[in-house]
């Protein structure tokens, strides 16, 4: 009797350290979200998103004020398009811009807003029209390469 109770005490506690352990992977993977904020959805048009997922951060000064909910391609105008649902606590002007940024060198990639000074804020629906695309390294490199050749004299 007493030794099928302790193997139910430490099955109990194995079935949790493998629950904490999923919980904590999906978190750390951006692929759990427990957000219990009332929110309302933009989006926006890009011609680059880079690396951009969804359920990625929105963030302004650092602060997390939403997340992306949809990535999808804007056939008309040939660009990504974004649906950002913003935590309705966190509001922005109208004129306010959106930027793909990466964290760190070669990190996730995160949208800044960068808040603007209009009377009127964002409000559910809105599409804003001030994006900054993503910077690609690939596009950077070449760039600098191209500008280097044609620059050199003795390259022809």
């Amino acid at each position: 009797m007493g030794r099928s109770k302790n193997d139910v005490w430490v099955g109990l506690f194995v079935m949790l350290g493998v629950a904490a352990l999923a919980f904590l992977a999906l978190q750390s993977a951006n692929l759990l979200s427990l957000n219990f904020q009332n929110t309302y959805r933009i989006t926006a048009n890009f011609d680059n998103i880079g690396g951009l997922k969804p359920k990625a951060a929105v963030r302004s000064a650092g602060v997390v004020v939403g997340r992306v909910a949809d990535i999808g391609f804007d056939e008309e105008r040939f660009q990504a398009k974004i649906a950002i649902d913003m935590e309705t606590r966190y509001q922005f002007p109208k004129d306010s811009s959106l930027k793909v940024l990466t964290s760190g060198l070669l990190g996730d990639q995160y949208i800044g807003i960068e808040p603007g000074a209009e009377d009127e804020n964002w409000a559910a629906g809105d599409n804003v029209s001030r994006t900054q695309s993503a910077v690609v390294l690939e596009n950077l490199i070449s760039q600098f390469l191209f500008n280097t050749a044609a620059s050199d004299p003795g390259s022809k």
